[in-house]
């Protein structure tokens, strides 16, 4: 029952129930992890914690030099061939659809004159100079704030097909 009236709680009801049971105080303002944390103590104080062995167990793991956090050299393979892997980067954003490749050269004409931007793997090239995005090659340009991709014409997603608008009569 208790468990449940926890459910309904405010934040602030569920601070001080954390700081009840735990003898401490919080810094956590996510309401489902300290539901979860406070139900955890309260049925470990109603029906018993982990046995000492098990917390032993558990700590004798978690500080487990072995642990691997990474395949070993040999590991990819095929064949006896030895197969190239890329490296991931989790922390980085994926790549937007909406540009082309690294490579392709953008044009528009701009007031009587083609511009050409030549697309990079990390950034774009207008005029010889390296910009870190479409946006500051337009205002580079026009001398005014623009969305790169909308002044670029590439606000549909690649390969995204072109919405027909239906035309005036005349």
């Amino acid at each position: 029952m208790e468990i449940e009236s926890l459910r309904r709680a405010s934040m602030a009801d569920l601070r001080e129930k954390y700081r009840k049971v735990f003898g401490e105080e919080t810094r956590c303002r996510h309401r489902e992890h300290l539901f979860r944390r406070v139900a955890w103590r309260l049925q470990a104080l109603a029906e018993g914690d982990l046995s000492e062995r098990a917390r032993g167990r558990a700590q004798q793991i978690a500080q487990d030099a072995d642990l691997r956090m990474v395949a070993p050299p040999h590991f990819f393979t095929v064949g006896g061939e030895r197969v190239q892997t890329a490296g991931g980067d989790r922390n980085r954003r994926p790549p937007d659809r909406r540009l082309p490749l690294p490579g392709t050269v953008l044009s528009r004409k701009w007031k009587g004159r083609t511009i050409l931007v030549e697309v990079l793997a990390k950034g774009f090239r207008y005029e010889n100079r390296p910009y870190s995005s479409l946006s500051a090659i337009a205002v580079a340009i026009t001398g005014t704030r623009w969305n790169g991709l909308s002044f670029f014409g590439l606000t549909r997603p690649a390969g995204g097909q072109r919405k027909e608008r239906p035309r005036a009569k005349k």
